[in-house]
């Protein structure tokens, strides 16, 4: 004879299953997904910072759905550091990764990065392109110096870029990832490295839409990075004769110290450039911009199309600015706002559209709670920063007072170690030097090129004295260990790096 009563309780527990499972899918559906796109040395010659000479009408479009960063920085200066902080919201002395060809778990691997906090979450955690450190363009095609912790799905794009080095006019024979270059390139974007991972990320968000999968999906471009290349049709955009280019900064040398003068004069053959070539190669940095943009655009405008944008928080960034001749220099690795400062815009459900904080500083450490507070997802005890939630929902202020940057050079085998805080008015640089300690203050009311050096000014001892203060607080709460960071691993040695091989094939895809 049947058991009714068992019956009736197995009934009522296959009907609570079912319900818990149907809860479950509806509180997912509910759930923010994260489309975070980074650039790679895009600096903020941007027409929504206010360049009206670079066209980038879907960075543009993107700003005015969200809310625009002003005066974000980077904690480093440099691809592979910068990287590994903002993935892991600490700062660099605590991450312990200050060089190029350093994998993330070298110094800190017990950390929870921003894509395993996701999959801790049951998301999908997908990186197209480049997020973490890669040689550009050497590495093109390859994992580079990714963290595959971070995600469970990757795709390495692989373009014609790649495949035709070997016709870009460069500045010197020997080429590396650091070497002025150029190409107008031929073909499609879609044949590009870059546009090929457009449409990688592309299919995710069809995938996503139909399966109605939560994400955190990453899509990092490898340009702007040297070498500059980009269909013609973005170098018909601009005109060489048409750029404006600065002097070679000799001047503005004499007035700071050594290790500040060897970050700006690091590469011999970039020193000096003639002026027809510095207008070809702003020109060319331009127009790859440009071709970034409409990378960016294809990819938000299937976001739109997919209807994920109701959805989803998008966070786009740089890992770092670039100099285009300003003080004589190329590339990154400075203490000035032209390497340290960053677009940064987030855009999303419930966040405030059209709006620019222009002068509240803030950090790109700052990244990780901020998602994570978006989201509604609980941050890691370790993690540095502030989340800019409320300035982003609200008409709250940031709470941070001051950026924060640091930067190492070597000049005659000996290491420079340098520190800065930007505020919303003053940049103050600290470099130590063979035991001394040197100084520059820069006041962006009047002078937001950096050009005129304070430090030796008696009208301006007070701030100086006042900013000291604020640094050196600075610099001892990013050497702290953070609590429930685990294993701090000091003096991790970069990867060997064989001899580079040059291809010399003239095939195309």
């Amino acid at each position: 004879m049947v058991n009714i009563n068992k019956i009736f309780f197995f009934s009522l527990i296959y009907f609570l299953c079912i319900n818990h499972l149907n809860a479950n899918k509806e509180t997912d559906k509910k759930k923010l997904n994260v489309l975070f796109i980074i650039a790679d040395d895009l600096n903020c010659d941007i027409g929504t910072y206010g360049d009206e000479n670079v066209l980038t009408p879907n960075i543009d479009k993107l700003a005015k759905e969200g809310v625009l960063f002003g005066n974000a920085h980077v904690q480093y200066p440099l691809c592979g550091p910068s990287r590994a902080s903002l993935m892991t919201g600490l700062y660099p002395d605590q991450t312990k990764s200050k060089e190029l060809r350093l994998y993330l778990r070298q110094t800190v691997p017990d950390v929870v990065t921003i894509g395993q906090r996701f999959i801790e979450e049951k998301y999908n955690s997908v990186r197209v392109g480049k997020i973490y450190h890669y040689h550009n363009p050497r590495d093109i095609g390859t994992s580079g110096h990714d963290d595959h912790f971070t995600w469970d799905q990757t795709v390495n794009p692989y373009g014609r870029d790649k495949v035709e080095e070997y016709k870009l006019n460069k500045v010197k024979k020997d080429f590396d990832g650091a070497t002025l270059s150029w190409l107008e390139a031929e073909g499609s974007d879609e044949e590009q490295t870059d546009g090929i991972g457009a449409m990688a990320t592309i299919e995710y968000l069809d995938k996503f839409a139909k399966n109605k999968e939560n994400f955190f999906l990453a899509f990092g471009l490898y340009r702007p990075h040297i070498p500059f290349v980009a269909p013609k049709k973005y170098f018909d955009m601009y005109d060489a004769e048409q750029m404006e280019v600065p002097d070679n900064g000799d001047e503005f040398l004499k007035s700071i110290s050594k290790p500040a003068a060897k970050s700006l004069r690091a590469r011999k053959e970039q020193i000096n450039l003639d002026h027809r070539t510095r207008k070809i190669v702003k020109e060319a940095y331009y127009a790859t911009t440009s071709f970034v943009d409409a990378q960016i655009g294809k990819v938000l405008d299937k976001l739109k199309e997919t209807g994920l944008d109701k959805n989803t928080i998008v966070v786009f960034t740089s890992d770092h600015g670039y100099h285009l001749g300003e003080k004589g220099h190329w590339q990154k690795q400075t203490l000035y706002d032209r390497a340290t400062k960053v677009p940064l815009i987030i855009s999303g459900p419930g966040i405030k559209s059209n709006k620019k904080i222009l002068n509240s500083p803030v950090e790109l450490v700052d990244l990780y709670k901020t998602i994570m507070d978006l989201t509604g997802i609980d941050v890691p005890k370790f993690v540095q920063g502030y989340s800019l939630k409320e300035s982003l929902v609200s008409d709250k202020e940031v709470v941070r007072k001051s950026a924060f940057s640091e930067l190492r050079v070597y000049s005659e085998k000996e290491l420079g170690q340098g520190y800065s805080i930007k505020t919303n008015r003053y940049r103050l640089i600290e470099w130590d030097y063979k035991n001394k300690i040197y100084h520059e203050l820069y006041d962006h009311k009047y002078d937001s090129d950096e050009n005129n050096n304070l430090a030796s000014d008696e009208s301006y001892i007070q701030i100086k004295d006042s900013l000291k203060i604020i640094l050196k607080n600075r610099i001892l709460e990013a050497r702290k260990k953070p609590d429930g960071l685990g294993r701090q691993i000091q003096n991790a040695k970069p990867n060997f790096e064989p001899k580079r091989i040059f291809s010399s094939k003239k095939s195309r895809l």
